[in-house]
């Protein structure tokens, strides 16, 4: 490296670029188990997905969901959602299972223990908020996103850093599902929230990445594109650093104190981020070296009729 380049990166000259086919191939068994996880046992869906049956009680004395959650597990029932209604004396219990109609003072039985300090207020069936038709649209919405993202880098870059950038997206999009199937953690809609915001996460870091990396192919003379994707990595790193510390901070609190209702939500953030920020130090980059980015493809046309340096035409 030239020693004007290495005198721009001044004290941080991290050379991320050397081990990138290190982070390639394992970014490339990380894929692989996350297909094969999906592909095979797929994801376990949560309540919002598959509906059940509600059940909603009222206790004389205020109740520990904890407690709750442990007598419903100790019943033999094995997917549910434990959660205060109302008041925090009210319960509602949403179980994965059909409709019956004994299945109300079955749940207030377990749940009173001989006690008639459980009142059983209502129970019934209800469908699931995502359907097969919303899940389709869904997918059909985050495709045309993924579209539209594309056309704006290539609008704002260039067709490289376009594709460069869906491909991050996509590598962080499987790997989070990949560790939800893995892990067989239940995928609700607080989990899709958090997909939704890590998609936006990751983008804006890698989106900050690309305008660092076409200013110094623009304004940086000396340098192969290797080192000047890595002196901008470099120039970057401090705010991608500072930005996914401050916001794990934040997450690893919700994880802990925020309860078991957004506990998924917090756990897919904080997986989300980190991929995100490996993405946008490592994935990215990668993905322009291999695409042969090139001073060329970022040059800024002349424009016909402009003058000179010496003012003639």
């Amino acid at each position: 490296m030239s020693k004007a380049l290495t005198h721009k990166m001044l004290n941080i000259n991290i050379d991320f670029m050397r081990l990138r086919r290190l982070a390639f191939g394992l970014s490339v068994v990380l894929l692989l188990v996350s297909v094969v996880s999906l592909a095979t046992q797929g994801l376990r869906l949560g309540l919002d997905f598959t509906g059940g049956t509600l059940v909603e009680l009222h206790y004389d004395q205020v109740p520990e969901l904890e407690a709750v959650r442990n007598q419903l597990e100790a019943g033999g029932y094995e997917q549910f959602i434990v959660q205060n209604f109302g008041s925090s004396r009210d319960v509602l219990v949403r179980l994965n299972q059909g409709f019956s109609p004994d299945v109300g003072d079955q749940v207030r039985s377990l749940l009173a223990g001989g006690d008639a300090g459980v009142e059983l207020k209502r129970a019934e069936f209800v469908g699931a908020q995502v359907g097969e038709e919303l899940r389709d649209q869904g997918g059909l919405g985050m495709l045309v996103a993924l579209i539209c993202v594309m056309i704006y880098v290539a609008f704002r870059f260039q067709y490289k850093f376009a594709l460069g950038s869906v491909l991050a997206l996509a590598h962080d999009v499987i790997l989070l599902l990949g560790f939800f199937s893995l892990f067989r953690i239940d995928f609700d809609l607080t989990v899709l929230a958090a997909l939704l915001a890590v998609i936006g996460y990751s983008l804006n870091d890698t989106i900050v990445v690309f305008d660092r990396i076409r200013e110094n192919f623009r304004t940086v003379r000396e340098g192969s594109p290797k080192e000047l994707i890595n002196l901008s990595i470099n120039q970057t790193l401090i705010r991608t650093t500072i930005t996914s510390l401050t916001t794990l901070l934040v997450l690893f609190a919700l994880l802990i104190f925020g309860g078991a209702m957004i506990h998924n939500f917090a756990l897919a953030l904080i997986v989300g981020v980190l991929i995100g920020t490996y993405s946008s130090i490592y994935v990215a980059g990668t993905l322009l070296l291999n695409l042969k980015i090139t001073r060329e493809d970022l040059a800024i046309p002349v424009k016909e009729g402009v003058l000179e340096e010496d003012g003639r035409p």
